[in-house]
């Protein structure tokens, strides 16, 4: 079952008290808040700002512990909240609960304008019991300011062999931020709190680098692997945290087989994620669930279905709160290989997860991404191809050939997408069309990947992009895409691909049997890069 609380509104942006409750430093007053109300039914809420539903949900203050739900917003009287009828706030004075639950931060102003109401004897309590400290604010007078919860979760673990690195920047100090700092909390995988600490960002822009060995010496760690938290200080401009984050062996290069990167803007969880690649034949896709709350995931809450599919697997044990499971999705769908893609139903219990490719001694790090919800076909593109050109587009670079074979995986980026029109186009680095290739109407569970063996004639050096490619289907679908952009070394080995992902636009139709690549044996001819021609220069692919 999906966490019934909005995370982020693709108009509004994100919600501010979804991230005030899920804090982790807000995780163990919100229990206690939950445990004082239970100690003095029964229990009234009076939920002016909105946010009781929210708290239950997070908390689990179940429908049967609240008697009664007051609001001051004349449309909501009569409506459900926390399974009661709500009624005008004027109505409390005539009742008798043992706790008074004002639902809301900052929640004093409240307090004194529904002092007339409030039952005599009764405790009452707020939201502000959950919170932190003014020290750890950047705008102590407003709670719910965004720039309060300038705040991101990273897979972050470290053991033999097996490090991580995570980089950010003091980016808000060209916003006029002053001494920004950024406060840290580091999760082992049973989700329990072992390191917490604060880096300063200093006064004007400069990077940090966070190492996990460096981390596990400071506070005498073993071994972990978790997730780490980080709150930035003294924000402003906006309330996202960027970071890259490495995965790196002991010597630190390629040679030992782990090095490898991602990176993260996104902090808001999701309902479903896309792009996540079926193992090939002699490969172990492994899935990183992490649980962004302070409450447990049910087991069977979260599941992965084959792309375009109905089977739902579920992951079948619970996962406590700001724990951190490694899932071998190979074991949950032990038919599907690549190029088929995994869906992820996340039901908005984990931020963007990440996952690895572990082959032949080599570990590759990437992460799926969102499945928007609120993309809907929309017929009036179709008229403005002649105003907008190419229209949506997708711009992906292609390493030099001689040592690189690029394959492209287009993926949905929406949950409404049935098809997925696509074309493939090839430019030299002075921006010439050298080739173009349709890729078809794909269907939302293809196994289509497009390699440069398909292009090798054509090829120079360049740049490969990609548009929609028919632009009939335009219409019977929307006009946005993503795609996995895989790269295998002649010596190492296939990586795990970017999620890359950004507008598209208009192309053709093509033969689904010379161009679409089908199970374990399309895959295995895709990545021979021993085929493709010689090249130094960095070429671009765009898919449209």
């Amino acid at each position: 079952m999906a966490l019934r609380i909005e995370t982020f509104d693709n108009a509004r942006g994100g919600n501010v008290l979804y991230k005030a409750l899920t804090h982790p430093h807000a995780a163990k007053p919100g229990r206690e808040l939950v445990e004082a109300l239970a100690r003095h039914k029964p229990i009234a809420i009076v939920d002016s700002e909105g946010a009781a539903a929210g708290f239950a949900e997070v908390f689990g203050l179940g429908t049967s512990d609240v008697a009664e739900v007051y609001v001051q917003d004349i449309a909501r009287i009569g409506s459900q909240v926390v399974g009661c009828v709500a009624k005008p706030v004027t109505d409390l004075a005539a009742s008798q609960p043992g706790s008074v639950l004002i639902a809301a931060f900052d929640a004093e102003r409240l307090i004194t304008r529904f002092g007339p109401y409030l039952p005599v004897g009764a405790q009452v309590l707020s939201l502000d019991s959950l919170r932190l400290p003014d020290s750890r604010l950047t705008n102590p007078r407003l709670y719910l300011d965004p720039l309060n919860f300038a705040t991101n979760f990273a897979l972050f673990r470290d053991g033999p062999g097996l490090h991580t690195r995570l980089v950010t920047a003091n980016y808000w100090a060209g916003y006029g931020a002053g001494n920004a700092a950024c406060w840290l909390t580091l999760f082992d995988g049973g989700g329990e709190i072992i390191a917490e600490w604060t880096e300063p960002l200093g006064p004007g822009p400069r990077g940090i680098s966070i190492d996990s060995r460096d981390v596990r010496r400071r506070f005498g760690l073993g071994d972990f692997a978790g997730q780490l938290f980080m709150h930035v200080i003294g924000a402003a401009g906006h309330d996202v945290v960027k970071y890259a984050l490495d995965i790196l062996g002991d010597g630190g290069g390629t040679r030992d087989g782990v090095l490898s990167c991602t990176h993260d803007a996104n902090a808001w969880p999701a309902d479903r994620y896309a792009g996540l690649p079926a193992p090939a034949v002699g490969e172990r896709v492994i899935l990183w669930v992490q649980n962004s709350h302070p409450t447990p995931v049910p087991a069977g809450a979260i599941t992965l279905a084959p792309m375009g599919e109905n089977m739902l697997v579920p992951l079948d044990e619970p996962i406590g709160p700001f724990a951190s499971r490694a899932i071998d999705v190979g074991t949950l769908l032990p038919h599907l290989a690549w190029p088929r893609q995994i869906e992820v139903h996340a039901g908005k219990h984990v931020v963007r997860p990440r996952y690895e490719v572990v082959a032949a001694g080599r570990r590759r790090i990437a992460h799926v991404n969102v499945e928007r919800d609120d993309l809907r076909p929309n017929p009036e593109l179709l008229g403005l191809a002649e105003m907008l050109g190419k229209g949506y587009l997708l711009p992906a670079p292609l390493l030099p050939r001689g040592e690189w074979a690029s394959l492209l995986l287009p993926t949905p980026m929406a949950v409404s997408q049935a098809e997925l029109p696509i074309a493939a186009l090839v430019y030299d680095p002075e921006g010439t069309e050298v080739a173009r290739c349709p890729l078809g109407r794909l269907p939302r569970a293809h196994a289509a990947a497009l390699t440069l063996d398909e292009l090798s004639d054509a090829l120079g050096d360049g740049v490969v992009r990609a548009l929609h490619g028919d632009r009939a289907a335009v219409d019977a679908d929307l006009a946005r895409i993503r795609a996995i952009e895989a790269v295998e070394n002649a010596h190492e080995g296939r990586l795990a691909g970017a999620v890359l992902a950004d507008d598209a636009g208009d192309g053709a139709l093509l033969d689904p049997e010379r161009h679409a690549a089908h199970g374990v044996h399309a895959a295995e001819r895709l990545v021979n890069p021993r085929k493709l021609d010689g090249g130094s220069h960095l070429q671009e692919l765009l898919l449209i």
